[in-house]
């Protein structure tokens, strides 16, 4: 057997470009289905990570889908919004603590998020660089959008206006970069912090007055210079917020009915989250309360029946993969009609043929798993992070 296997190295070796391309076949089929398998696992992963850190959300009554991705992962799904009031009900209740969260405005292709301080404890942030925010237009940059943005603190950033050109809209309010959050490879690393009030202050429900005597009508935008809404009228909107006017900055109406996107709930316990989640079953209510695994895994359960397709077409593909490998061997045999009458001359048996085939069969078959384990070790250490970059993006 020794002597089959050292005639089958031979022959592969005379025939090199053959060879490889046959173990490069079979590597491949055999790395494909291995690789999108630990893809998966490693995209379940990360995605039940953040949901299972996740208790409750509450939010608007419709796709459950859409509220946890846009809580979660601040996505540009266009959840309706809630008032700041469902956020006092979960607290008043005493059976959980209410974190509102509010992600509907986007600057420079980063989600612009407004939480409270206690969202930070809560995600386990803390900043890498510089602070917190602490006052009305004070923003933190999470870890890649800092990079992204190129921004540290003592910089400033502009927010997105909803419309640049409409005077009688809200202008963009120029943000103070406190600090670089460290990263903490979730969604948040992507994200612009600003407390609550200052998203508000950004969607147009607080601005600051001053004597129009002692000012001008004219106020610097980060588009240039623009006219100041109600000049005339002694108001005056300010695009950038300053220790200097930030005594002036005020709201208007009553705070609780404030949007925001979402409200994530923290029961004390097992027994105050059912209660809890009791609140909510009257399906008449325009909110509603889900809980985030439960939606990740329902959302994964359709991504592993695409994966199960995905299987299905891969072994098609190997089907046929494999029959044109013994497509080329059964060529192969003809072109080596000469060799085996040779071997049969030299009085070897027909057993002798069927050997060295197999011989040659085994060689490649080694040859193609060491090629399949080196290609998925060497793409193992970038599984996590590649599906870790798909979900955060």
């Amino acid at each position: 057997m020794r002597h089959d296997f050292y005639l089958a190295w031979r022959h592969l070796r005379h025939h090199r470009i053959r060879t490889l391309i046959l173990v490069l076949c079979l590597s491949l089929i055999g790395a494909l289905p291995l690789g999108l398998h630990r893809m998966l696992e490693a995209g379940e992963y990360w995605m039940t990570r953040r949901a299972e850190a996740t208790p409750l959300l509450v939010g608007a009554r419709g796709s459950s889908v859409d509220l946890t991705l846009g809580a979660l992962y601040f996505s540009e799904a266009g959840v309706p919004t809630i008032r700041m009031q469902e956020a006092d009900r979960v607290t008043a209740t005493g059976w959980a603590d209410g974190l509102p969260l509010y992600a509907r405005h986007r600057v420079q292709g980063q989600p612009l998020v407004g939480v409270t301080l206690d969202y930070f404890d809560f995600r386990g942030l803390a900043p890498a660089q510089g602070e917190l925010p602490a006052i009305l237009g004070d923003c933190v940059l999470g870890a890649e959008a800092a990079e992204h943005l190129g921004l540290g603190p003592g910089d400033t950033l502009a927010s997105s206006s909803e419309n640049a050109f409409d005077l009688a809209g809200t202008y963009p309010l120029k943000l103070h970069v406190t600090g670089v959050l460290a990263k903490a490879h979730s969604p948040d690393d992507n994200a612009v912090f600003v407390d609550l009030h200052t998203a508000w202050v950004i969607e147009g429900l607080g601005h600051g007055h001053v004597d129009p005597q002692a000012a001008p009508t004219l106020t610097e935008s980060p588009f240039g210079p623009v006219a100041a809404r109600g000049a005339d009228m002694g108001l005056l909107t300010y695009t950038e917020i300053t220790p200097e006017n930030l005594a002036s900055f005020h709201f208007h109406g009553d705070p609780a009915t404030y949007p925001i996107s979402a409200v994530i709930a923290l029961p004390h316990d097992t027994r105050a989250a059912t209660l809890l989640r009791g609140r909510y079953l009257d399906e008449k209510s325009e909110t509603e309360i889900v809980r985030p695994l439960d939606v990740t895994r329902s959302l994964l359960q359709n991504v592993f029946r695409v994966g199960a397709l995905f299987d299905g077409i891969l072994l098609l593909v190997g089907a046929i993969a494999l029959f044109l490998v013994a497509l080329v061997f059964s060529l192969s045999l003809r072109l080596r009609q000469r060799e085996i009458e040779t071997i049969y001359l030299l009085g070897c048996a027909r057993l002798t043929v069927a050997r060295l085939l197999f011989a040659e069969i085994l060689l490649i078959g080694l040859f193609a798993a060491a090629v399949c384990a080196a290609v998925l070790a060497a793409a193992a250490p970038y599984a996590s992070d590649l599906a870790r970059h798909f979900i955060l993006s």
